[in-house]
């Protein structure tokens, strides 16, 4: 597994985990919409922590500076 998500991307990555957990555990995300934010974010998360997305493999896009 080559290594495809950068610094700034990282960061970017955790804030939107931080921000979708935030609204959904106080309750302004409820229901099917809290649902998907909570799996967004933690496949956000999940990427950052590991330095690589799937999705850029597809499309072939990269952010590290390599």
């Amino acid at each position: 597994m080559t290594k495809n998500v950068g610094s700034a991307d990282k960061i970017i990555r955790i804030v939107l985990a931080l921000v979708l957990g935030y609204l959904y555990y106080s309750g302004r995300l409820t229901g099917t919409m809290g649902i998907v934010a909570v799996v967004v974010g933690a496949i956000a998360l999940l990427t950052a922590v590991v330095n690589f997305c799937p999705l850029y493999t597809l499309i072939g896009a990269k952010t590290t500076k390599d």
